[in-house]
């Protein structure tokens, strides 16, 4: 039992360091930043975060269509076309 509750309280945060990862998340946030410094609520930076990702999953679904679209537009060996998603997928 010892050996579990070590284990879990290793994986625990403090607050301190929680309160820093809020901070990070705010800074890398535009709209955050937009704002100004003016601190915000962990929760709000959070939903912030989500909807951040949502957009940015949004804008790569919308690129790798757009990419798509173009690759069958243009002429490109099956080599070539292979090599190009290859390299895209890095």
């Amino acid at each position: 039992m010892s050996g579990q509750r070590r284990s879990r309280s290793a994986s625990m945060f403090t607050e301190n360091e929680i309160n820093d990862l809020v901070l990070r998340l705010q800074v890398l946030l535009p709209q955050m930043n937009q704002r100004g410094n003016s601190k915000q609520s962990a929760s709000k930076i959070l939903q912030e975060t989500c909807c951040h990702i949502r957009r940015l999953q949004k804008e790569v679904e919308e690129l790798s269509e757009r990419l798509s679209e173009l690759m069958d537009s243009v002429d490109i060996s099956d080599i070539d076309r292979r090599t190009l998603q290859n390299f895209l997928r890095q």
